[in-house]
């Protein structure tokens, strides 16, 4: 009589049913017949529509562009802007104000007999004339010519025989006299504030009144009164 084993032990030598192979102690449990199990992946499934994420390589280029790239990347635009206004200035005389011709403007102011009409003479290609016009009005007639004088600055030339208590404040706005201007031409030019920080130079007379007022300095204005002829 055999002795009595352990329940929890096999058999060395389990005898198999009829028809079937023996059966080894160690080996796992033989998977059933049939097309594998599908197995069920654990990480949800991505959304369709959704792009995917751009590579962390392209996003950490763009975010580290420093100080210099973004001077580099200005200068790049600057230079050629640089190069067009040079080129404007140096040889298309950007810089330089439009001149006109007055004789048309001194033309009709004496066709029109108006007043007694002086016109500058002498003054010289530095003195660049940027305006002129002759207008009537219902008060009276204006002769209007305007300077850039040889120092870069602005003086204009009034002629008319619009009454001088109203051309005067028109012109200078709140202008006192100041006295006599003293010039060679033997006239009595008087000195006159003006609007902001221009000065000018009058000349009243019965038929007319001569403006020479301005920006530019006193001697300018004096050189554009004594031309007149």
């Amino acid at each position: 009589m055999e002795p009595a084993q352990p329940a929890d032990r096999q058999p060395l030598d389990a005898t198999p049913p009829d028809g079937q192979p023996p059966v080894r102690p160690d080996a796992g449990a033989t998977p059933p017949d049939g097309p594998p199990a599908l197995v069920e992946s654990s990480a949800p499934a991505a959304d369709a529509g959704e792009r995917p994420a751009p590579p962390p390589g392209k996003e950490k280029a763009r975010s580290e562009r420093s100080p210099k790239d973004m001077v580099l990347s200005l200068l790049i635009l600057l230079v050629p802007i640089a190069l067009l206004i040079a080129f404007y200035r140096g040889f298309l005389g950007g810089d330089s104000p439009v001149t006109v011709d007055p004789a048309p403007a001194l033309e009709q102011a004496r066709s029109a007999n108006a007043f007694p009409v002086a016109a500058p003479t002498g003054l010289g290609d530095d003195w660049r004339t940027v305006n002129a016009r002759f207008r009537t009005e219902a008060d009276g007639a204006t002769l209007r010519i305007g300077y850039v004088t040889p120092e870069g600055r602005g003086a204009q030339l009034v002629e008319s025989n619009v009454p001088a208590e109203k051309l005067l404040p028109a012109e200078l706005s709140d202008g006192q006299p100041q006295g006599p201007a003293d010039l060679p031409d033997g006239l009595s030019w008087q000195r006159y504030t003006a609007r902001g920080n221009e000065q000018a130079l009058v000349l009243l007379e019965p038929n007319r009144t001569v403006l020479v007022v301005g920006d530019a300095r006193e001697s300018e204005l004096r050189r554009l009164a004594t031309s007149l002829r």
